[in-house]
């Protein structure tokens, strides 16, 4: 393990969203330990993500929601997979099925783990763990859309299969943790042909 040292951290920012700055040196590949360089580290805490797919319906579900930043540079809309942050001290698989609940009001049962990734390991210490699961039309409890109180406003999108190959190659998913998720479960339905 290469070595760091870190000889200052502060916080610079700290509502929501945190930012910390930092001053870090760390050892090179030639061995030698660089210049005191500063980092800021947009701290915004893990989440957690789902491809649904509905085995009585044969569809994915996906959730279609506005997106400020996502506005400031684009359509605004994203459609995504279900996904949502991890509370403190939160199991993933827990979160997951909480998120499940809220957005879809499917009732999850098995989780597969497809990927742990960092988002934009530049700038930000956030990582996804990314899942897949399935429900049938028995495990709708609920009316999904999210929770009113974190003022979420979140459409179901229920895709076909071919339908959702077409809109993935046609660039209408643009959301980096849904093509990832795409991907894998195109390539899982391939490996069983």
């Amino acid at each position: 393990m290469k070595r760091v040292i870190i000889e200052s951290l502060k916080r610079v920012f700290d509502d929501f969203f945190k930012i910390d700055e930092a001053y870090v040196r760390y050892e090179q590949f030639d061995g030698q330990l660089s210049e005191p360089r500063r980092f800021l580290s947009f701290e915004r805490g893990d989440g957690v993500a789902a491809v649904l797919f509905n085995r009585t319906t044969e569809r994915v579900i996906l959730v279609n929601q506005f997106r400020y930043p996502a506005y400031t540079h684009g359509p605004g809309w994203l459609v995504e997979t279900i996904a949502g942050m991890l509370g403190s001290g939160e199991d993933p698989e827990v979160a997951m099925r909480r998120e499940i609940l809220e957005e879809t009001g499917y009732q999850a049962e098995a989780l597969t783990h497809i990927a742990t990734f960092y988002v934009s390991p530049g700038g930000s210490s956030e990582r996804i763990m990314l899942y897949y699961a399935e429900v049938e039309e028995s495990h709708k409890v609920a009316g999904g859309g999210g929770l009113v109180e974190e003022h979420e406003n979140i459409e179901l999108r229920e895709y076909a299969l071919p339908a959702l190959w077409a809109a993935l190659e046609a660039g209408e998913i643009v959301d980096a943790k849904t093509i990832i998720g795409l991907m894998w479960l195109r390539r899982r339905l391939e490996m069983k042909v």
